[in-house]
């Protein structure tokens, strides 16, 4: 399968939760990431157009885990086949320079210009 994306995707080895900033919450956990947003196995119903605030942690070249918050905006939403789970797909409206680092480090990116 040939890759059409303008910006390759990754999806986590292990589990990866999502926690909503703002409730605290898991709301589910990664599907895939790019510098440019994020797809996420919600299990809750995403409102479509939404804005989030969104934190997870990304393991870094030495397994330890690095804190990510990033604001998103929904983009798509889709039920799976198990009731109560969806696909979501976000994109980042507000990284951080320091958690864009480490993002750009487990894509395996090299360093911004």
């Amino acid at each position: 399968m040939i890759e059409k994306r303008r910006l390759p995707r990754k999806r986590p080895a292990a589990p990866l939760q999502v926690i909503d900033a703002m409730t605290g919450l898991v709301v589910g956990q990664i599907g895939n990431l790019s510098l440019e947003g994020m797809m996420l196995l919600a299990d809750v119903a995403i409102t479509d157009d939404a804005l989030y605030q969104f934190s997870f942690q990304l393991p870094d070249e030495h397994g330890r885990l690095q804190p990510i918050e990033v604001g998103v905006h929904e983009l798509w939403s889709d039920p799976t086949h198990r009731p109560g789970r969806y696909w979501a797909g976000f994109r980042f409206i507000d990284l951080g320079e320091a958690e864009a680092g480490v993002l750009r480090k487990w894509l395996g990116l090299s360093a911004a210009p």
